[in-house]
């Protein structure tokens, strides 16, 4: 846990009041959460449907990642009513829905760089 008087929390805070895409980069970082999200949205959203579509993800970490994504209002945790035991289920908000197509853009402009798109120089008036 880094102390919130830490020149990483200042420089963290400094670049957040520049610009909110600091913001939101920070939110969906990590290894898991913008797979985490696409998959929620595929309708793997239960903790065994994640796991079993991220098997290489630990149930710590899974469990930790999606409760980021409560905190920042990404997803919310539904209980399912009538199961035994009870069951959970994540759905993403509107802010979730929000970033899957910007999910989806970013993962095909990584394929098209991944597939070895031409690199240029493009000049900047």
């Amino acid at each position: 846990m880094r102390k919130e008087t830490s020149t990483n929390a200042a420089n963290e805070q400094f670049l957040f009041g520049i610009c909110e895409l600091n913001s939101a980069v920070s939110i969906i970082s990590g290894r898991w959460k913008s797979q985490i999200i696409y998959s929620i949205s595929e309708g793997n959203n239960r903790f065994h449907l994640l796991k079993k579509e991220l098997p290489n993800i630990s149930e710590q970490v899974l469990g930790r990642q999606l409760k980021e994504l409560e905190t920042h209002k990404i997803i919310i945790k539904k209980d399912i009513p009538d199961t035994i035991p009870s069951g959970i289920e994540y759905i993403l908000t509107n802010k979730g829905e929000d970033l899957v197509p910007i999910l989806k853009s970013l993962c095909e402009w990584g394929k098209e760089y991944e597939n070895g798109k031409e690199i240029m120089v493009c000049n900047i008036s």
